[in-house]
């Protein structure tokens, strides 16, 4: 069976709780007006897309963290371009370094220059340097930019993008990992549970959407 997607998770929470007395807005994201925007997530045969398509509804969730090298990026520094974006910890044995080998593949099918990010979910375990050699084993040196925080800085860009931090497991964390592409406004378009992510459809997924 296939598991829920993370933003579809979110886009449900997010309806649920706006049926609750006193509940309104969200976190930053942009929530679907109708549950069955949520439902309709995937069916790639349909949409001509790999990955799973995700509601045209969603908005930007931004965010303005450091990368490796202590330079900070923000979501709309990248405004015009479609986006890979994904959340590794450098502790992680199989899936981040799986999903890192992954996205480097398809970013040698990709224009030099195509946005690829990752998101931290180990504050405190994912320094500079262990950034860095993660990077350089992965062959992403220079072409990925990890971003970095504090648990405050971070904590609420996990609760946009609907992921939970490395402290709360291995088992966790691969059940739910997950890459996904940002339209050129910055807004959740197309996501790719780890199990089905291949550097032939990611590549093939951010050449449609820029097309668009």
């Amino acid at each position: 069976m296939r598991r829920q997607l993370p933003i579809a998770s979110a886009i449900v929470t997010a309806l649920a709780l706006a049926a609750l007395p006193g509940c309104a807005g969200g976190s930053g994201g942009g929530a679907a007006t109708t549950s069955t925007a949520a439902v309709s997530v995937g069916a790639p045969s349909a949409t001509g897309y790999d990955g799973a398509l995700l509601p045209g509804s969603l908005r930007p969730r931004g965010f303005t963290l450091a990368n490796q090298h202590g330079r900070r990026v923000s979501l709309s520094d990248l405004r015009g371009k479609v986006t890979i974006l994904t959340f590794l910890y450098t502790a992680s044995k199989t899936t981040a370094p799986l999903i890192a080998q992954q996205i480097r593949g398809a970013l040698e099918e990709l224009p030099k220059g195509t946005p690829a990010l990752a998101i931290s979910l180990d504050p405190t375990g994912d320094t500079p340097a262990r950034v860095r050699a993660f990077l350089h084993a992965a062959s992403l040196t220079g072409r990925m930019e990890y971003l970095t925080g504090s648990a405050a800085q971070l904590r609420p860009v996990w609760r946009a993008y609907a992921v939970a931090p490395a402290s709360a497991g291995a088992v966790a964390y691969e059940h739910g990992a997950f890459v996904l592409l940002l339209d050129r406004e910055g807004a959740p378009r197309v996501e790719f549970p780890v199990e089905e992510l291949t550097p032939e459809a990611l590549a093939h997924d951010v050449r449609k959407l820029e097309r668009e």
